[in-house]
């Protein structure tokens, strides 16, 4: 995009900061508020919507506000309400741990942690998911015959393979 065509900056107040770290993401002060919470990890559109209607009702912040004009003190209460949806009475199928006990929601780095225990658990109790992974293989059912292939198995045509089926029969008839 060109600068001219790029929408033209509202003015700065003072105390605007260009960069602003939540939940551990650093995230552009030019944003709103309801455009960067789905940049968090584990926050998607429809819990970021709900998150939204419930940081304006609770916190009294608008979610057109830009998130570099945020005050240290609502950054913390944002995140605070990030930590614990549940708090807000956020429908718990929104949450990304809805069926654990004690339905909670996990983010950032807490999320990639959980997942990788997860796969771990899945390993140690030999399960299909947890075979099939540790063998580097497609987990969910998917077709590997043609997709997901790597290494020298890539770019096989089915021409040389019946050349190459062909071949040892053609040798073994003339011996």
């Amino acid at each position: 995009m060109s600068d001219d065509k790029k929408p033209p900056k509202a003015k700065e107040s003072e105390n605007f900061r260009g960069i602003i770290r939540i939940m551990g993401k650093d995230l552009n002060g030019q944003m709103a508020l309801r455009q960067a919470l789905p940049r968090l990890r584990g926050i998607g559109r429809n819990l970021s919507r709900s998150l939204i209607k419930a940081i304006d009702l609770t916190l009294k912040i608008s979610p057109t506000i830009r998130v570099g004009d945020l005050t240290d003190e609502q950054i913390q209460s944002i995140e605070k309400l990030l930590k614990t949806p549940d708090s807000v009475s956020i429908k718990p199928f929104l949450l990304n741990r809805s069926k654990s006990a004690g339905a909670q929601h996990l983010t950032q780095s807490d999320l990639d942690f959980a997942v990788r225990q997860d796969k771990e658990q899945e390993k140690q109790l030999r399960s299909w998911r947890g075979w099939r992974s540790s063998l580097g293989q497609k987990v969910r059912g998917q077709h590997t015959r043609t997709t997901g292939r790597t290494g020298l198995t890539v770019g096989v045509l089915k021409k040389a393979l019946k050349q190459q089926k062909t071949a040892p029969a053609a040798d073994k008839e003339k011996k």
